[in-house]
């Protein structure tokens, strides 16, 4: 199977031009209002609860049936605590770096890290893998972090490609080093689920920063990886 290789080396803040009408994302940084933490997170469930009955009453469901009484509020939690908790800034992991005692100079890699996330399109789920790299510029990291990071912009509405430059630019930023490397590989349900209903399909997207942009390193990290050919 042919996977999709998507291959995005740029900067924050940068405007990208996808002319890919259904799969497009027009900024790295995720659009946020700037009112977006006014609300409690209370607040927000009560209205996000009201709304969404009145989605189940439009399509037709009787919102007073004892199974679905419940679902308004339950949807309503679940989007601010949970899946979309990525989205306020008092969330983020906090990263502490540690002197590297052994002088370690070499690639350290972070494999098969799970993820949920949700298109930000028709907010349908994303499932997939992260596999993360840095080289250590005088420091360490607890490897539960790398962990934490790809969760944390995982819990937002997604474009995978902008889901990779953020946990590369986070990474550069937090492990202060710019050798860094991020691959995503994921199934997307607005892909398997609806439209062209291909289930057999995946996505894959890379963003590499400083040493690993030299072919070796990249080819170092594929290794790692054991996906170096991703024509299988």
């Amino acid at each position: 199977m042919k996977q999709k290789e998507t291959s995005l080396n740029t900067v924050e803040n940068k405007n990208i031009d996808i002319n890919d009408l259904d799969h497009l994302f027009t900024h790295i940084t995720t659009p946020i209002r700037e009112d977006a933490f006014d609300k409690t997170n209370e607040e927000k469930i009560e209205i996000i609860a009201k709304h969404f009955k009145e989605i189940l009453h439009t399509l037709g469901l009787d919102t007073d049936d004892s199974s679905l009484k419940n679902t308004p509020n339950r949807v309503a939690k679940m989007y601010v605590n949970e899946v979309f908790s990525g989205l306020n800034p008092a969330n983020k992991p906090s990263v502490t770096l540690f002197e590297n005692k052994y002088l370690y100079d070499q690639m350290i890699v972070e494999k098969d890290i799970k993820f949920f996330s949700y298109c930000e399109h028709h907010f349908v789920p994303i499932i997939g893998k992260a596999h993360v790299a840095y080289i250590p510029n005088g420091k360490v990291v607890g490897l539960s972090k790398l962990n934490r990071i790809v969760d944390y912009y995982a819990r937002r509405p997604q474009v995978q490609e902008r889901m990779s430059i953020q946990i590369a630019n986070e990474l550069k930023e937090s492990l202060q080093t710019n050798d860094v490397a991020v691959m995503i590989e994921a199934n997307h349900l607005c892909v398997s689920s609806r439209g062209i209903k291909d289930v057999s399909s995946s996505t894959t997207t890379t963003e590499y920063r400083g040493k690993f942009n030299a072919e070796t390193t990249k080819m170092e990290f594929l290794k790692y990886l054991e996906i170096n050919n991703l024509e299988k």
